[in-house]
């Protein structure tokens, strides 16, 4: 295998990992078509911080390449698709990055090459989108069992595999090595030798599904299943609001069965959960099969960020407040704790239902880049007070959390939105009439107003 060259296609929270791991035992070439992020990198920094500065310096002293122009993938013969594939605002499939990515590998693909795709898509994508385009833009043969009888030993072809990325952002645990590796290939000998690939850098092994469809809708499955989960929780949550019940204490309670699922409620967000069920959803409907679990639950998680500010606005109509250009401050924009990833974060739905009741809303989060935050969805977030000559540990801007018991007092309400560190050890200090909301239950229930 010490002949393969492998190029990466995105250099995000998936891509980077995963040629990090490779160029430990070949010659990657990493590929973004932004030049900020290349410039970056080449810099030794990962903004995501998925790798530290250590790790990046050491892909560099591996010989990886990071690079946004084409001609630097020409000499590559593996092409590994790392790209987002998000959903538009009609919840529908949004393939355009993926399709880009496949238009650019065309212009240097040469026969025998293989190309892998990671990024979530629905069954039969690789096949039915991606490859049509390859063999538009390259002029050469797709190769694959189904199609291997009707070519010759002179058609000059290339090889697709589908390896679904399970990288879980911000864990430090359970990284891209350390997660098994569902491979797959276009022919059995390719599947093979992509699994041996594969193989060569997960330490938790790889499991070969027998074809490229099976492999695709294996991980759209995942995040389907943990989000219906979530989703009965989340209604549990709904109906126990109701009966003045505590659904955490219920849930501890339960939980103490053996084979008790142990999901809590919450936001679902994301670039996976959140998202990969519209995949599904979407393929289902094409074949003329109207999905109900699913969607129901999609339904459920999507109407959370909603519910949480009905609550909150209820709790402090109750201590009297008016709620109309009511100060609410909101603790956490990210889609999850520990994490600088904004994509998809539903906290945003907490604040703008908020600001349509007429609060005045004040996002702090220690750990997401007021930039992104500000191009995303247009808020400018608190900023943190930092000392000089020290910073987080963790956090994305370097910034001590700093909030003083004059800043959360000033609040009519504070909403406890995602589960940093940070937040845990947070000593609020508030007076009686601030209303303390806690989505993420990492406060004491003595220590809130309420809580999911």
């Amino acid at each position: 295998m010490s002949e393969k060259k492998i190029a990466v296609i995105g250099l995000g929270y998936v891509g980077l990992p995963l040629a990090h791991a490779f160029s430990a035992k070949y010659p990657v070439v990493g590929f973004d078509i932004a030049q900020w992020r290349i410039d970056e990198l080449r810099a030794g920094h990962d903004r995501t911080l998925e790798l530290s500065d250590e790790q990046v310096k050491e892909a560099i002293d591996n010989g990886m390449v990071f690079t946004n122009q084409l001609d630097d993938l020409a000499d590559c013969n593996v092409y590994i698709v790392t790209v987002p594939t998000p959903i538009d605002e009609h919840k529908t499939p949004d393939l355009t990055p993926l399709k880009k990515a496949s238009e650019s590998i065309g212009k240097v693909l040469k026969a025998g090459d293989i190309v892998i795709y990671e990024s979530t898509v629905y069954p039969g994508a690789t096949e039915e989108v991606c490859v049509p385009i390859l063999e538009k833009v390259s002029g050469l043969k797709y190769i694959s069992s189904d199609n291997s009888s009707s070519l010759t030993e002179e058609t000059e072809g290339f090889f697709c595999g589908y390896s679904p990325e399970r990288i879980n952002p911000g864990d430090k645990e359970h990284t891209v090595t350390k997660i098994l590796k569902v491979t797959s290939g276009s022919t059995p000998e390719i599947a093979k030798e992509i699994d041996a690939l594969y193989a060569s850098v997960i330490t938790a092994g790889t499991h070969l599904a027998p074809s490229i469809r099976v492999a695709e809708a294996a991980k759209v499955i995942e995040n389907a299943q943990r989000d219906i989960n979530i989703a009965f929780v989340n209604e549990l949550a709904l109906i126990f609001d109701k009966l003045g019940i505590d659904t955490h204490e219920v849930l501890a309670a339960a939980g103490t069965k053996w084979n008790f699922l142990p999901f809590k409620p919450g936001l679902v967000g994301g670039h996976c959960i959140g998202v990969d069920p519209y995949y599904l959803t979407y393929k289902a409907k094409e074949v003329g099969y109207h999905p109900e679990v699913i969607l129901s639950g999609r339904r459920i998680n999507d109407n959370m960020g909603i519910h949480v500010a009905n609550r909150v606005v209820k709790l402090m109509i109750h201590k009297g407040h008016r709620v109309k250009d009511a100060r609410v401050l909101v603790l956490g924009i990210t889609f999850k704790e520990n994490c600088p990833d904004i994509r998809n974060s539903r906290v945003i739905d907490v604040i703008r239902e908020l600001q349509d009741f007429g609060c005045r809303v004040d996002v702090y989060d220690p750990w997401a880049d007021p930039e992104e935050v500000k191009h995303e969805y247009g808020i400018d977030l608190l900023p943190g007070e930092s000392e000089s000559g020290s910073g987080s540990e963790n956090g994305q801007n370097g910034d001590k959390l700093s909030l003083s018991l004059k800043t959360v007092t000033d609040y009519d309400a504070v909403v406890l939105a995602v589960a940093h560190n940070e937040f845990k050890t947070l000593n609020l200090g508030r007076d009686e009439s601030t209303v303390l909301f806690d989505i993420k239950g990492i406060v004491d229930k003595e220590k809130t107003d309420g809580r999911l």
